[in-house]
């Protein structure tokens, strides 16, 4: 973290990280999206429900559960299941590497 940072901007992304989105420096995104590239996770995506890349895709956005659950008229069990099974079929070990994912392979809303 800066020493510099504007305390405003700094307010909102505890804000936002609070409200469950995912919030990276352009840094650590770049070196996630190079981890990506090594596990070989890129070929995947063609296994996913039309319901799961709906549900990536606002993960991507970065959307909580509950408001995926909103968005979609689901309960937030099911989007839990669904970002389960995503996780498992692409191969990734958290939702911060789901939202990479879906941004690299053009899933993002």
């Amino acid at each position: 973290m800066y020493k510099d940072v504007d305390p405003d901007a700094l307010a909102g992304a505890i804000r936002s990280v609070h409200a469950g989105h995912v919030l990276l420096q352009p840094e650590v995104a770049g070196a996630l999206l190079s981890q990506e590239e090594a596990n070989g996770s890129q070929g995947r995506g063609g296994s996913l429900t039309e319901r799961e890349r709906e549900v990536l895709g606002l993960i991507a956005d970065g959307r909580s559960n509950r408001e995926i659950a909103r968005a979609l008229v689901l309960s937030e069990k099911t989007v839990k299941t669904h970002v389960s099974n995503i996780l498992m079929k692409l191969d990734l070990a958290d939702r911060t590497q789901a939202a990479l994912w879906a941004v690299r392979h053009g899933v993002a809303g």
